[in-house]
């Protein structure tokens, strides 16, 4: 399991929204690909809350490790959630104020890859994006906001469901979705792994199976004004997207894929911006996978890795399922 690290706020000239130029501005750890490390084999699946060395010391401690293996064997992902009765809370995120609606249609079927996971329990693909009553709201309007509203949802479904795009390397798909002025910046980002925080692109040789991606979380917006006094609409989108991918595996979850994001987007009010700068922007994201290929997540490209399902440190085995767990968590690839 590795992350993303937050983009910061964004700076904008008092003059425009963005700078005069038209291209935005992005935070420098966006311009910079993060350094590509080797692929850490027990930190793939489950959360660790902290390295350890991996080395056991007394004949006590390796008769509790082949205790736990012989769990595994056995009952794979469900032996360890009954090993795991009695968990540990687990850090979770702050709700943001305004608005908001969780995830809540219902879900298919369990069936095939998911069986056994807490996703078998999540909507499927768009069915999980769930938008809240557009109300009037400072300065927008409520037709204004279920506009700005529409057009987060449609992002969301293109960045992370639509398979034209995630096998695809043009991002033209999303982009275009965005104002003209915010594109430039959002075009760079695909030229590293800094677009894994809010889109999702699948490795060369990747294989995801028919199943639609399982999707829970919440959307939520307010008014509020950037550090220019421009007023903007906030929508804040935290979502769990769970993929399955074809694998030899034969346990439960084997071949499911977690991805953990929080976006803010913003939509300026018109009357405060020129044209170019009305429309769609990212203010910020952020994000963690679970159970992924640690080289290729390193590029910002997503496949599955070798399952291992945690150990003793382990909170809890479903906490990479939570979309309220916080995204504060160590870099294990």
């Amino acid at each position: 399991m590795t992350y993303h690290p937050p983009t910061p706020e964004p700076r904008r000239p008092d003059q425009a929204y963005p700078p005069a130029d038209g291209l935005g501005t992005v935070p420098d750890w966006l311009r910079q690909p993060a350094v590509a490390a080797e692929p850490d084999r027990s930190g793939r699946w489950r959360i660790r809350l902290s390295h350890h060395s991996g080395r056991l010391i007394g004949g006590v401690a390796a008769l509790l490790v082949l205790a736990f293996f012989g769990l595994v064997v056995t009952g794979g992902y469900l032996g360890v959630q009954r090993w795991a009765a009695t968990p540990t809370a687990y850090p979770t995120i702050s709700q943001p104020v305004g608005e908001q609606v969780l995830s809540s249609a219902s879900p298919p079927p369990a069936a095939g890859a998911f069986d056994g996971t807490p996703a078998a329990h999540f909507p499927e693909g768009a069915a999980g994006i769930a938008l809240p009553a557009a109300k009037r709201t400072g300065p927008f309007t409520e037709k204004q906001v279920a506009a700005a509203l529409t057009k987060v949802r449609k992002a969301l479904v293109t960045s992370r469901l639509d398979r034209r795009f995630i096998t695809s390397k043009d991002p033209d798909r999303l982009l275009r979705q965005f104002a003209p002025d915010a594109r430039a910046d959002l075009r760079e980002d695909f030229t590293s792994d800094a677009f894994a925080t809010y889109a999702t692109r699948l490795a060369p040789g990747a294989r995801i199976t028919t199943d639609q991606p399982r999707v829970k979380g919440r959307i939520s917006y307010r008014a509020t004004k950037d550090a220019q006094g421009i007023r903007i609409l906030e929508i804040t989108s935290n979502f769990v997207w769970a993929y399955a991918f074809r694998t030899s595996g034969g346990l439960p979850g084997d071949g499911v894929v977690v991805v953990h994001d929080t976006v803010v987007w913003s939509v300026p009010h018109p009357g405060d911006v020129r044209s170019g700068s009305n429309g769609l922007w990212i203010e910020k994201s952020d994000s963690y996978g679970s159970n992924i290929d640690c080289a290729a997540f390193d590029k910002g490209l997503l496949d599955v890795g070798s399952p291992t399902f945690g150990g003793p440190e382990d909170p809890d085995p479903d906490a990479v399922f939570d979309p309220d767990r916080t995204l504060d968590v160590p870099d294990t690839c």
